[in-house]
């Protein structure tokens, strides 16, 4: 009897062994796994994001409580390089966006935009890898 109780409390042992082994190797992968997550890899998205808002929001003076500028929202604007339209993009309602471009030099403007106001060109540049942001400001033209 105490052969087999000794043989027993040596499997158990062996099995918390493993048990704590195995527990520490998955902790490591984990921990592996979230901090190569959280890089940013060499090579990244290219482009630009940001806000455009539009000033003045209504005719006549600020009044004291509002905003002097609007999110432009749901506005489309074209992107372009020297070669001519490369991108475009919408608006949130926000005035956010993000466009995915590659690297070089870009104008700016509103889509078929032909009235008062001014809407762009707004001129960026953008870097490899790497998101341009921008906080770009339209004039209604009210006034």
């Amino acid at each position: 009897m105490n052969r087999l109780s000794c043989s027993l409390h040596s499997r158990w042992i062996d099995l918390s062994v493993r048990i704590q082994t195995l527990s520490v190797i998955l902790g490591l992968v984990f921990t592996a796994a979230c901090a190569c997550a959280g890089q940013t890899q060499p090579g990244g998205e290219s482009g630009i994001e940001g806000t455009i808002t539009i000033s003045p929001a209504r005719p006549g003076p600020v009044r004291e409580g509002e905003a002097a500028s609007i999110p432009l929202a749901n506005a489309t604007f074209v992107v372009e390089n020297n070669q001519g339209e490369v991108a475009s993009f919408t608006t949130d309602d926000k005035g956010h966006f993000r466009a995915s471009l590659p690297p070089g030099h870009y104008k700016v403007s509103l889509k078929g935009r032909k009235s008062i106001g001014r809407f762009g060109p707004f001129e960026v540049d953008v870097a490899s890898g790497k998101l341009t942001n921008v906080q770009w400001e339209c004039d209604s033209g009210i006034r």
